[in-house]
């Protein structure tokens, strides 16, 4: 019996109303779509901002005019092979750029990455 019901529902499509109120309210991610290359190079940043170690290393290199790999070690407790990996993640998505020193790299914020990352929450 259930099942018959259903096939009636089925071969009988409902007619589906949507109320323009609620599709307004609910912005696009930009105001205009897209291309394939803008958001895969977005995609690239949430993707490295997404893991909480690198949040926390990506501000303190922010809370700085610059920072070397040794002094993240201890806040962040991790190790060095660990913070490289980081850093080259948060490097490959432009978010800093670092500088050999001797043996250390000393990392920089990208401002200006920073304000795409900035543009895109805030349209």
């Amino acid at each position: 019996m259930f099942v018959n019901s259903m096939m009636k529902e089925m071969s009988h499509p409902k007619t589906i109303t949507i109320d323009e109120n609620v599709v307004s309210c609910c912005s696009p991610l930009t105001s205009i779509a897209l291309s394939e290359v803008e958001a895969g190079d977005i995609a690239q940043i949430f993707g490295a901002l997404s893991d909480p170690v690198r949040l926390r290393m990506l501000s303190l290199v922010a809370a700085e005019n610059e920072v070397c790999s040794c002094a993240l070690e201890e806040p962040l407790g991790k190790s060095q092979p660990t913070i490289s990996h980081h850093t080259r993640i948060l490097a490959e998505a432009g978010l800093i750029v670092g500088e050999k020193r001797g043996r250390w790299m000393w990392w920089r914020i990208v401002p200006e990455r920073l304000g795409e990352v900035s543009r895109i929450l805030s349209s």
